[in-house]
C-alpha cells in the first residue's frame, strides 16, 4: 500500500455548533463556512503557474530509506522494520520519537535550494507542513512535537516561505496529518513473532513514562496518537487539536496554497470551516482579493469550481483546473534509488498542462537537508528544456482538444508506472493567438502531420500565418491541407525532450 491509496475512513465532523446563516439550499440552511467554500474560485495565478516542486522532509528522512519509515518500523516483515532493527535497535527501546530526536538538518540551505527550484522553472513551492507521522514542521503552538523544538530546532515551514516568497514564488504547505488517527495505530503494538514477541513498542509510552528521560515533558500519545479500536471514528478531541493546529499554521505562515492528502476536505465540517478561514486570511492579506488554492483528493461536484481536484483525469480536459503530484522516486528520501528522469517528467508535464491541469514534482530531501547529484541534474534539465519551450507552458490554456496520438493516461500511477509516448503523440497549449503544438517524441526523418490542424478538422484553427519550432532557428516549411498541418522539420531536434511547434494563428483560433 503506497501513501496515496491510504484514506481516513469513518470520519466525523467536529462536535460544535457551527454559526448557520440562511442561504437557500435546498431544504437545509448552510453554514458561512459552506458558503465561502461554494462562492470560491480558483485564481489566476494558480492557472498561470502550471509548474510547482515539492520538497517532502520530515524525521521519516533520517534513514534515508523511503517513504511511509515511520510506519513501518513498526510493522514486523517491513523491509523498513529490519533496517532499523539493524541501524538503531528495536521499536520498543528506539522509536520513531527517537528519529525526532535525531534529525539535525545540518546541510539545509533553503536559499540556495529554491534558487535551483526557480532556475528549473517552478512557478510555486510547497513544502511538507506535517506527514502522517503527526511531527509538525513549524514552531506549532498546539503540537509540542515540532522542529522547532527537537531536531533541527528551527521552523522549517518559515524559511521555506521566506525563500520562496523572496524569490517571487506562490507559497504553499502540505498538511497530511488527518490520516495519523489510523496511520500510526501500528506503533501500539508488538512483534508477533521472535525473542521480543509481546514487547509493546515505544508507542504505548505516556508522559508518565518520559521523567528523566530525553522527552521529559513530552507526551508520545500526542506523536502516535492514542491507542483506539481499528474501526473507532477520530475523537472530537483529536478532530479539534488538528484543527487548532492548522488554523495556527494558517495564522502563523498565511500559506497561498494548502494540499490535504484526503478525499475532500478533511475532516468534515472541521474542513470545510478551515478552507473558509483560509480565503479570509488570504483575502485580508491582498487588500480584499482572495488568491488562495486548497487541494484534496476527489473533490466533491458541488465544489469543483472552488478546491483544486489533485488526481490525473482521463484523456479528456479538465472542467476546472486540477493538479497532480508526482515523485521521481520515492516520497521520502531513499538510498540508492534511481530516479526517474527529465526524459520521463517532462512528456508528463505537457501532458497534464494540456488537459488544464498543474505538476507538482516532488525532489525529496535527504537527511541533512541537501539534495543529491541526480536530483540536481534532473532539475538542470528541466531548467534547460524551459528556456527552450516554457513559453508554451507557462500563462497558457487548453486549447480545442488537448492533443492526438494513441497512447491514453488512464489510472497513471506515476512513478510506479510511466507513460511511453509515441512519434504520433502530440498536445496542444494556446496563448492569445499562439497555438503550441508539442511533439512528446521527436518523429523519424523530418516529415510530421498533426491532423487536428487540418482545415477540415473538427477543431481545426480558420487560417495559419506561420509555424516555428522554439529554440530553433531553421525553417520550417509547412502546408495546410484539408486532413493536416504537414511541417518539414530540421535534421535534429533542437531539445532530447518534447520539441514545441509556435502555429501562429491569423485570427483567434
Amino acid at each position: 500500500m503506497n501513501r496515496r491509496s491510504f484514506l481516513l475512513t469513518g470520519a466525523v465532523s467536529l462536535a460544535t455548533r457551527p454559526v448557520r446563516i440562511s442561504f437557500a439550499a435546498g431544504a437545509r440552511s448552510v453554514t458561512a463556512s459552506e458558503e465561502a467554500v461554494r462562492v470560491h474560485r480558483t485564481p489566476a495565478w494558480f492557472r498561470d503557474a502550471k509548474f510547482g516542486i515539492t520538497a517532502q522532509w520530515t524525521p521519516q528522512s533520517v534513514p534515508e530509506d523511503g517513504d511511509w519509515y515511520a510506519r513501518n518500523m513498526y510493522t514486523q516483515g517491513m523491509p523498513q522494520y529490519q533496517h532499523h532493527l539493524l541501524r538503531y535497535g528495536h521499536p520498543s527501546r528506539f522509536g520513531y520519537k527517537d528519529l525526532c530526536r535525531i534529525w539535525s538538518g545540518a546541510e539545509w540551505d533553503p536559499a540556495a535550494l529554491m534558487d535551483r527550484y526557480c532556475k528549473a522553472g517552478a512557478k510555486y513551492f510547497v513544502c511538507m507542513a506535517n506527514h502522517h507521522d503527526g511531527f509538525d514542521c513549524w514552531n506549532s503552538k498546539h503540537q509540542p512535537w515540532n522542529s522547532a523544538h527537537l531536531g533541527p530546532k528551527v521552523d522549517i515551514v518559515g524559511g521555506w516561505k521566506r525563500a520562496a516568497r523572496g524569490r517571487g514564488l506562490r507559497f504553499g504547505v502540505e498538511v497530511f496529518c488527518t490520516q495519523n488517527w489510523q496511520w500510526f495505530q501500528v506503533s501500539h503494538g508488538s512483534d508477533s513473532t521472535g525473542p521480543l514477541r509481546g514487547v509493546p513498542y515505544d508507542g504505548h509510552l505516556t508522559r508518565e513514562d518520559g521523567r528523566h528521560q530525553w522527552w521529559d515533558g513530552l507526551d508520545p500519545q500526542q506523536l502516535y496518537g492514542p491507542p483506539h479500536p481499528s474501526y473507532a471514528p477520530p475523537s472530537p478531541a483529536y478532530q479539534r487539536n488538528f484543527e487548532l493546529r492548522v488554523r495556527d499554521l494558517i495564522t502563523q505562515h498565511s500559506p497561498d496554497l494548502i494540499f490535504y492528502t484526503d478525499n475532500g476536505l478533511p475532516l468534515g465540517a472541521v474542513g470545510v470551516g478551515l478552507a473558509a478561514y483560509q480565503f479570509q486570511e488570504n483575502s485580508a492579506r491582498h487588500g480584499g482579493q482572495d488568491e488562495a488554492v486548497v487541494c484534496t483528493k476527489r473533490v466533491p461536484t458541488d465544489q469543483r469550481e472552488a478546491i483544486v481536484c489533485d488526481r490525473y483525469p482521463d484523456d479528456a480536459i479538465g472542467e476546472a483546473p486540477w493538479q497532480m503530484d508526482i515523485c521521481i522516486g520515492d516520497w521520502h528520501y531513499k538510498q540508492g534509488l534511481v530516479y526517474k528522469t527529465a526524459a520521463d517528467v517532462i512528456p508528463y508535464l505537457v501532458d497534464v498542462v494540456s488537459k488544464n491541469g498543474n505538476l507538482l514534482l516532488n525532489i525529496p530531501i535527504r537527511a541533512a537537508g541537501s539534495i543529491d547529484g541526480q536530483e540536481a541534474h534532473l532539475l538542470e534539465e528541466v531548467a534547460a528544456w524551459f528556456a527552450l519551450c516554457g513559453e508554451g507552458i507557462f500563462e497558457t490554456r487548453p486549447w480545442r482538444t488537448f492533443g492526438e496520438g494513441p497512447t491514453r493516461t488512464q489510472n497513471v500511477d506515476f512513478p510506479y508506472r510511466t507513460v511511453q509516448f509515441t512519434e504520433q503523440d502530440i498536445r496542444f497549449t494556446i496563448k492569445g493567438t499562439n497555438l503550441y503544438a508539442f511533439l512528446l517524441r521527436w518523429p523519424p526523418g523530418r516529415s510530421v502531420a498533426i491532423r487536428s490542424l487540418g482545415r477540415d478538422a473538427a477543431h481545426a484553427p480558420r487560417a495559419i500565418a506561420a509555424v516555428e519550432l522554439l529554440g530553433s532557428g531553421a525553417t520550417v516549411d509547412w502546408k495546410q491541407d484539408a486532413d493536416a498541418l504537414t511541417m518539414a522539420l530540421p535534421e535534429r531536434p533542437p531539445s532530447p525532450y518534447p520539441c514545441a511547434l509556435r502555429v501562429r494563428l491569423a485570427t483567434t483560433a
